[in-house]
């Protein structure tokens, strides 16, 4: 069984850059696409960036050419580099796969304020 363990959030001032991390031990974590999604609470999760098996990388309008999405496969690590965050970034980020999702992890909150 995968378990996720995602990690970098923190409070941040506008424009500055914060690095996540997801921690998926177990195997098979990557065949099926990851991504990272956030939440803020009253609102649906959703999908922020995401790369495939293949290495093809994804991003949600609102978070293009601000965020990166890479992974580490020897060490089962999936990254998101995040720069010119937002107030309205602030949110919980998790990360899963992008189909067959396994259980969500407890997320990292990202706050983004003055």
């Amino acid at each position: 069984q995968v378990q996720l363990v995602e990690s970098g959030g923190g409070l941040v001032q506008p424009g500055e850059s914060l690095r996540l991390s997801c921690a998926a031990s177990g195997s098979n974590f990557w065949f099926y696409g990851a991504g990272w999604y956030r939440q803020v609470p009253g609102k649906q999760r959703e999908l922020v960036a995401s790369i495939t098996s293949g290495g093809m990388t994804k991003y949600a309008d609102s978070v293009n050419g601000r965020f990166s999405i890479s992974r580490e496969s020897a060490n089962d690590t999936l990254y998101l580099q995040m720069n010119s965050l937002k107030p309205e970034d602030t949110a919980v980020y998790y990360c899963n796969r992008v189909s067959h999702q396994l259980t969500w992890g407890q997320g990292a909150q990202v706050t983004v304020s003055s």
